[in-house]
């Protein structure tokens, strides 16, 4: 059933952007980012008259407000959509009718186009020659006359010969447009057929529940659900149909999904926004709260979808494909693990419930230090009880976003998008210098009073860290720049934002990345790990 899921994919997707297109929080950042954009316009036009310049510092520095407010904008974005995880879920009907995928055989009338147009027939009253008249009729005028009409009738007949034969040439024509036609509405029809009977075939077998077709269906639903665009989506199913039991291995955000920054604050002083740290308890309980409420919404998802009671009871791993930044090597822990009833589950009252509290009172296990990477042991042996004769995985991400994935362009489109965001931006960007931990650029802020050099790094490596931080500071100084940017598509560790001090630094990590390059270049990007990277 690879062309169902496709369509019904593509339908999801569209969903997908067409709800997050409509949301309050999109369309309030989308507010303040126009504000931002229209008061630093303002403060450019001003520019252009040096006998304002108290006018241009205050239109300035109302700029700046601005794009600190659509920054704050951005984030509160992220942590109302991060807070409506499970309650987003519960107004959509996750049942699938089958029947909706079954193609009309929608057949159009039969075009000639000008083969069914005649040419006009040749008419004898058209070549008749004139009476003779006058003296013309007196002087041999019947001999002329007849003359006239045996050539005249020579004339008829060649043409009336003519079109008959283009008539039977026509009409052959049109025979065989027709009979490509009942060819090609034939072969239609068949294909329409043989699809609707492939729908048909598929809802039988998961009415009957077979397991690979079971396995298929409730693979649909979750790729119906609509995620933020960081969100992996990406899950292995099974389904054993003695016990009715319905496996779900899904893999989890990382915590970077969480805002690192809390708030942004133009300091006038420094002319830059400044970063007010997130706590690192909020992160981790805000986190804990995020896969509560995957796992909850994941599960709901399924029940609601099956109204055929195919499954009784489900069981559900969470795990989080990350790099541990002790050792530096890829690790996947299972952070959450539940095994519930369907009964025990369709009792629960979700709309007013706490996340964390109800998975812990469907006796599901759940990391108390996610953010640490510290899993727990699961209720469920995936690979050990699946049966993998009815196992598949699906990467929904993978096989229909077109997004360009950050972590694997290759190094020279990795470095051009760089160079597009920050010269939108308004830097002036210098030719990128590749050394072994990521690529540098030396920039040009071409304002008047607050710009200067800049040092841009950019890295795809692991989390930066105060090191990272004391580097930049170290070339910042070099170069004799006035700022330095650090792009960290890795993320970005808490003593880095403390080591920052009072420097003149920016920190940029994955999640932030992105919603730049969605704001200013309206390039929609992920980050996820493959294969690769991760070994």
């Amino acid at each position: 059933m690879g062309i169902i899921r496709n369509m019904q994919r593509v339908h999801a997707t569209q969903a997908a952007a067409e709800h997050r297109a409509n949301t309050a929080a999109a369309q309030q950042r989308d507010l303040i980012r126009r504000n931002a954009d229209l008061a630093i316009a303002a403060a450019q036009q001003a520019a252009s008259d040096t006998d304002r310049q108290r006018e241009r510092r205050r239109l300035y520095v109302e700029a700046r407000n601005a794009d600190a407010a659509a920054a704050n904008a951005e984030i509160r974005g992220r942590l109302s959509d991060l807070d409506a995880l499970l309650i987003s879920t519960l107004d959509v009907d996750d049942h699938i009718d089958l029947q909706i995928f079954k193609k009309p055989v929608v057949v159009p009338p039969f075009d000639p186009g000008p083969l069914g147009r005649p040419a006009p027939e040749p008419r004898w009253d058209s070549y008749v020659p004139p009476p003779q008249r006058g003296v013309g009729k007196i002087l041999g005028g019947d001999r002329v006359r007849a003359q006239q009409t045996a050539s005249a009738r020579r004339a008829y007949e060649d043409a009336r010969a003519r079109w008959a034969e283009a008539e039977e040439r026509r009409k052959r024509q049109l025979e065989a447009r027709r009979r490509q036609y009942e060819e090609s509405v034939r072969k239609h029809q068949e294909q329409m057929a043989a699809y609707n009977a492939e729908v048909d075939r598929f809802a039988t077998a998961v009415a009957g529940a077979d397991p690979a077709s079971v396995v298929e269906y409730f693979a649909m639903v979750l790729g119906n659900s609509v995620y933020p665009d960081d969100f992996p989506q990406h899950f292995r199913l099974a389904y054993l149909p003695k016990q009715k039991h319905l496996l779900i291995e899904y893999h989890l955000p990382p915590i970077e999904v969480v805002p690192i920054v809390k708030e942004y604050r133009y300091d006038r002083t420094r002319d830059d926004l400044t970063a007010v740290p997130r706590d690192e308890g909020e992160i981790r309980s805000r986190y804990v709260e995020v896969i509560a409420r995957v796992t909850l919404r994941t599960i709901h998802e399924i029940i609601e979808a099956d109204r055929g009671g195919l499954v009784q009871q489900v069981s559900f791993n969470g795990i989080v494909d990350s790099i541990d930044k002790r050792t530096g090597r890829f690790v996947r822990p299972c952070l959450v693990s539940v095994k519930t009833g369907r009964d025990t589950f369709a009792a629960i009252k979700l709309r007013r419930v706490d996340p964390v509290a109800c998975v812990k009172h469907l006796e599901g296990a759940l990391s108390p230090s996610p953010d640490e990477l510290a899993g727990i042991s699961p209720k469920i042996d995936f690979d050990r009880d699946a049966d993998r004769d009815f196992t598949e995985e699906f990467n929904v991400l993978a096989e229909i976003d077109e997004r360009p994935n950050l972590v694997t362009l290759p190094d020279a489109a990795w470095e051009q998008q760089l160079a597009d965001l920050f010269g939108v931006m308004g830097l002036q960007m210098g030719a990128p210098t590749r050394t072994g931990a990521g690529t540098r650029w030396l920039c040009t802020d071409p304002r008047p009073i607050f710009g200067g050099p800049v040092v841009l790094f950019a890295s795809r490596g692991p989390a930066a860290g105060s090191a990272a931080v004391h580097a930049l500071a170290g070339a910042v100084s070099a170069a004799g720049a006035t700022k330095g940017i650090l792009v960290s598509l890795g993320g970005i560790e808490p003593e880095a934002y403390e080591a920052l001090a009072g420097r003149p630094l920016e920190l940029i990590d994955g999640p932030a990345l992105v919603t730049l390059l969605s704001n200013y270049c309206r390039v929609k990007a992920r980050i996820e790990l493959t294969e690769t990277v991760r070994a």
